[in-house]
């Protein structure tokens, strides 16, 4: 062979890789949004949500869609790499930042010639929360008596999504932001803080956009990650006046920050068709964990500093966030992808944001990564591969561990054992365990030999703070 062949070969796989025909694909992950919180989902009655409902219409909509952890760092972390965020000991807020030796969807799609961006919320960079990670490398300060101000930003830095795989980043919560591109169109500066005026919503909507304009003749990942509804609450008045009625300030404060959401999808699928290539964009809507319902949702006063209640709601679940029964890891999950998904599509067997990143790196053309947890699901939603995408489904946070497989949970919290049958009316309400004892054991069996391969080995068996009996005690007491 010549060296013409080789010299066709090469640049054969380079225009494989840097091909346009492979897709688009936005990630949106909304922040503390129950199950009940989108209108497709047919819960509950107040929403308006017209846009994020025509993704499910025009796509596919997951009713067993969830999230790796009840809690933002860690399903933040299980989301972007495509593993059990335990493996890497992230196991919940107050562990580690993401590390820096775990390989992000951003840094594979990298890899096959996308161009990468974010806005939002990032919450993966170090805090003083992280006494594991403070031990290690902050040796000479007393973990437990660091503030926040003590740690300072040039240790973030390598944390920072503009050095996680993300070309572009526009990262922010509320006014600052950590952006090397404009809402304006200027792009390539060098990563840089800047007070962005504007709602905290409307500005990640429209960094999308910007980047979508800036990037649309070639593929691109881009991930939206929304501050929203998670407290604080806030919203404009053009939000707020959609919701006149009577009910809660809470709720009503979740539904217009939920409007704004849902008009930043309608604004961004514009822009996908203005450009010529929303038939060629797989838009994922996903939240990032179940709502924080504070055991009653009490309507304290917006002003309210400390957790609370942010408006949304886990309907028909039983539970909320910080737990692993299913209103604190079954979320809203929708796939739209015109040319390559069918249209209207219920699909009812368990997935996981863990099938983000294995989805993403078949798309890309990128070879079959063995380290991911998840699963492509474009061949089970295309009916090309039959049976569930997982034989099974784990979790572990704080006192509490759980696995599904099939239509059966198993689930423990500080040592005490239920089993749910997930396809029954009852669903986590009525503990089976008694009447099922050898499919309990097999689960639990399965669940003990997942936890060896943990980088903190085992299943707890204790509660792991309070918390875990509160919420025990609040949503199982009645139960055996």
């Amino acid at each position: 062979m010549n060296k013409n062949y080789f010299l066709l070969l090469f640049l054969t796989v380079q225009y494989a890789l840097f091909s346009q025909d492979k897709p688009n694909i936005i990630v949106i992950f909304a922040d503390d949004l129950g199950y009940a919180d989108i209108g497709i989902n047919g819960e509950e009655k107040d929403l308006k949500t017209p846009n994020i409902d025509l993704l499910a219409k025009n796509g596919v909509r997951m009713t067993a869609g969830y999230v790796t952890a009840p809690q933002c760092i860690p399903s933040r972390a299980g989301l972007l790499s495509g593993r059990y965020q335990q493996r890497f000991g992230l196991d919940h807020n107050g562990t580690v930042p993401l590390p820096l030796n775990e390989v992000l969807i951003s840094q594979r799609m990298q890899k096959a010639g996308y161009v990468t961006g974010m806005t939002g919320k990032w919450h993966l960079e170090p805090n003083h929360e992280q006494k594991e990670w403070i031990r290690e490398f902050m040796p000479n300060v007393v973990a437990e008596k660091v503030k926040p101000a003590d740690i300072k930003f040039l240790k973030k830095v390598p944390y920072m999504s503009s050095n996680r795989g993300f070309d572009k980043t526009f990262q922010g919560y509320i006014q600052n932001y950590w952006v090397n591109y404009t809402l304006e169109g200027e792009e390539n500066l060098e990563a840089h803080w800047i007070k962005q005026q504007g709602y905290r919503l409307d500005i990640q909507t429209d960094a999308t956009v910007q980047f979508i304009k800036n990037n649309s003749k070639k593929p691109f990942f881009f991930y939206t990650s929304y501050f929203a509804p998670h407290v604080p609450l806030e919203a404009t008045k053009k939000y707020l006046d959609r919701f006149p009625g009577k009910m809660t300030q809470r709720r009503r404060y979740c539904l217009a920050m939920m409007a704004a959401i849902d008009d930043g999808v309608g604004k961004i699928k514009k822009t996908l068709r203005d450009k010529g290539i929303e038939d060629n964009t797989l838009v994922f809507f996903i939240s990032d964990n179940g709502a924080p319902l504070k055991l009653n949702m009490e309507d304290k006063p917006i002003s309210f500093k400390g957790g609370a209640w942010d408006g949304s709601k886990n309907t028909p679940w039983v539970g909320e966030k910080g737990m692993i029964s299913e209103g604190g890891i079954r979320v809203p999950y929708i796939m739209n992808w015109p040319a390559g998904l069918p249209k209207g599509l219920v699909y009812n067997r368990p997935v996981s944001t863990l099938d983000v990143a294995a989805t993403c790196n078949a798309l890309a053309g990128l070879p079959n990564a063995k380290n991911l947890d998840g699963t492509n699901l474009i061949p089970y939603l295309n009916k090309e591969k039959k049976g569930d995408p997982h034989k099974a489904l784990y979790w572990r946070f704080w006192g509490q561990a759980a696995i599904r497989m099939g239509d059966y949970k198993y689930y423990s919290s500080g040592g005490k054992e239920y089993l749910f049958d997930m396809n029954s009316i009852e669903h986590e309400n009525k503990n089976i365990i008694d009447a099922h004892p050898r499919k309990a054991k097999k689960l639990k069996k399965k669940l003990k030999k997942w936890g060896t391969k943990l980088k903190t080995p085992g299943i707890p068996t204790t509660d792991f703070n309070s918390q875990d009996k509160v919420f025990r005690d609040y949503y199982f007491g009645a139960i055996k």
